[in-house]
């Protein structure tokens, strides 16, 4: 079997506001094959940058783009395509909008990897462990206490025993952050987990003062509270926090996330469609397996990366949880025709061959972005 074209379609709503919502712009990636299967991906960054990194012809070596490194491969082997793709994109690579791209092609490779030996994802990744993975919600904090307490409301509603809150006007004011989270731990109740998102609002020691005003409230870890790039602080934050300290949803490629835990962080959230795909994650959960970490996905554009993600944490023993986006964006909820559900606070991982997902076709022509003229 041969791969004879790699579509790379960007897909991006009218209106794309300046927030942090992985659901208004994504580049999909659909890799087909001489006999008939189609593999399909995604790539959550920017979709423009992303899909050059696919289109951009061959070059001198170590400069050609994905496509032209992909056609006429075998994609029965996603980890050899995986080496091949960071090699031969090294020049203008290794880090950035070149791994985010090649995550796309990464899991539309073992889409098509299971799709070619009859089986799901998870079964091609290691052991699946469960065949449902509990959700946790997650979402900007309201306005105010009030707003944020509605929706945690909303959330025990649906039947969810996990919830996490971040950005929005948090990380200004220490008092209205305790607030905040009160409010949702207030409407939670001790028995569900609460997590809160820093968005990398702070220091390492203005992190450290806000998780010990934190801890009283038994969240279950701090999300980025400085700077992705701020490893000496992560270094000297985790081993003081009273709380897990998480982070990871920037970093790439399974180097960075060694770097990471090195640094101590308690909770590693590597985001499939960007990391540098399955073949990255499954690296990194073995690494955390082997050092006591605990992995979470990151996980918050469309229904393929949601998909991938269930595959894959599948497989890991005790990472029972996965981030589910509730926003509206008929991009997560209709790009997927069988986006799998959230019942009784559980997601089940599906069962057909590949990522066992169908897409949208009306949803891809309606909201797709025609290359310029």
């Amino acid at each position: 079997m041969k791969i004879t074209a790699v579509e790379p379609i960007h897909l991006r709503v009218p209106v794309v506001e300046e927030i942090a919502d992985g659901t208004l712009d994504v580049l999909i990636v659909k890799i087909h094959t001489d006999e008939g299967l189609t593999g399909v991906g995604e790539v959550t960054s920017q979709s423009y940058v992303c899909k050059a990194c696919f289109d951009a012809p061959r070059s001198a070596a170590r400069r050609h783009g994905l496509t032209s490194i992909l056609l006429g491969e075998d994609p029965g082997d996603p980890e050899r395509l995986w080496e091949k793709m960071y090699y031969e994109t090294n020049r203008y690579g290794r880090r950035g909008a070149a791994i985010h791209a090649i995550s796309g092609a990464d899991i539309a490779l073992w889409d098509l990897k299971g799709k070619i030996e009859s089986k799901p994802v998870n079964q091609l990744l290691g052991q699946p462990q469960r065949e449902t993975v509990r959700a946790y919600a997650s979402v900007l904090f309201g306005e105010t206490p009030d707003d944020t307490a509605r929706l945690a409301r909303e959330f025990v509603d649906l039947g969810l025993t996990a919830a996490k809150f971040g950005w929005g006007p948090f990380g200004k004011d220490p008092a209205l952050d305790v607030q905040h989270v009160a409010a949702a731990r207030d409407i939670l109740g001790q028995e569900r987990d609460l997590m809160v998102d820093a968005g990398h609002a702070w220091d390492a020691e203005t992190a450290l003062q806000r998780a010990e005003l934190f801890a009283p409230l038994g969240i279950g870890w701090l999300e980025e509270p400085v700077s992705q790039d701020d490893r000496a602080g992560y270094a000297w934050l985790c081993p003081r926090s009273p709380v897990p300290i998480a982070g990871g949803e920037g970093d790439v490629t399974h180097w960075e996330f060694a770097d990471l835990i090195e640094r101590g962080v308690h909770v590693v959230q590597p985001d499939v469609a960007f990391c540098g795909g399955l073949t990255v994650c499954r690296r990194v959960s073995d690494m955390t397996q082997q050092h006591g970490r605990r992995v979470v996905p990151h996980c918050f554009s469309t229904g393929i990366n949601l998909t991938a993600s269930l595959h894959w944490i599948s497989t890991v023993p005790d990472a029972d949880l996965v981030e589910y986006c509730l926003r509206p964006s008929p991009l997560m909820r209709k790009l997927v025709k069988n986006l799998p559900p959230m019942v009784d606070g559980r997601v089940p991982v599906p069962t057909g061959p590949g990522l066992g997902i169908e897409l949208d076709d009306a949803i891809i022509n309606e909201f797709r972005v025609d290359d310029p003229q």
